[in-house]
């Protein structure tokens, strides 16, 4: 009896067991992170669920409102008038901008298109707990399918846009076409950042009250409301290193990107030197990083 009792059980050949046993009838430990090309594969696998996730987010947006879907026009319209009575007419922004109602308009709407999307991933784990407790699917499908639901609200106010374009005078141009490519890459770049966001706010969801504050610094030093060639011209003075952060800035350079497309007097001469460059850029690093930091913590995600 003693023999027996001093004798301790083989921990080590019991997990062994219990794994070629688990090995044996194809089973695997629940919620166990994926590789990540599998992990990619059953993120393409629910492209439909994602596709549809968002559609009818954005059908549920204003569904209560009397209006209905017409918000989806009339909010960024709106923004847009504030900003120019405010920055436009009685700061002067306006002054040396040619064009300036559709510099504006555009800033407004794919500047609105980052902030909406970033917004909405830092809640997207954060937000939809329930969801990520009740049913086994790769996270990523929430802060990728918010994106999707902001991308398809801009085409909406795309449209607009190209009703006023045509309202003051912009011909079409064979530059439109620039317009997929730039939104391509502003799509890569918002899901990279909105997935960082969504593994941060999943365990701090106290960022989502900050983040409004920091989106709000950012707009201001992108030259949505503002030119930012302008106003590097009138101020020589400053470091050289100042005048970089504010062309490479990636808002900045979408920004810039689409006005180029879309409005003649916006000339190549405006853009910051190789802005294709840090558009790609920018889209590889946080599209590509985001993934697979969101990724690497997939497992935690609606637990604790």
């Amino acid at each position: 009896m003693s023999q027996v009792l001093d004798t301790p059980p083989n921990a080590t050949a019991a997990h062994e067991d219990l794994a070629a046993l688990a090995a044996r009838h194809g089973l695997s430990v629940s919620g166990a992170r994926p590789s990540l090309p599998e992990y990619i594969r059953q993120l393409w696998a629910r492209r439909h669920f994602i596709s549809a996730f968002a559609t009818a987010k954005l059908t549920a947006t204003y569904s209560q409102a009397k209006l209905g879907q017409l918000w989806q026009v009339m909010t960024p319209l709106l923004n847009a008038a504030v900003y120019y009575f405010i920055f436009g007419v009685l700061l002067g922004t306006k002054r040396g901008v040619p064009d300036y109602v559709p510099f504006l308009v555009t800033g407004v709407f794919v500047w609105t298109f980052t902030q909406s999307s970033i917004m909405a991933g830092t809640r997207a784990i954060s937000g939809n707990i329930g969801l990520v407790r009740a049913l086994h699917f790769p996270r990523a499908a929430l802060p990728i399918s918010f994106c999707i639901q902001q991308l398809q609200q801009l085409m909406f106010s795309m449209a607009v846009l190209a009703v006023i374009l045509l309202a003051v005078g912009v011909p079409p141009a064979v530059s439109w076409v620039l317009v997929v490519p730039a939104l391509v890459l502003q799509f890569v770049f918002n899901a990279g950042v909105s997935m960082v966001l969504a593994r941060i706010g999943a365990k701090t969801p106290d960022i989502a009250q900050l983040m409004p504050f920091v989106l709000r610094t950012w707009m201001y030093v992108s030259g949505v409301m503002w030119s930012i060639d302008n106003l590097l011209k009138q101020h020589h003075g400053w470091p050289v290193w100042l005048d970089d952060v504010l062309r490479a800035n990636p808002a900045a350079v979408y920004i810039d990107l689409m006005r180029f497309a879309l409005i003649d007097s916006f000339h190549a001469g405006q853009l910051p030197p190789h802005v294709w460059a840090w558009a790609i850029g920018w889209a590889l690093f946080a599209g590509v990083g985001g993934f697979i930091y969101f990724w690497k913590a997939e497992e935690t995600y609606g637990r604790g």
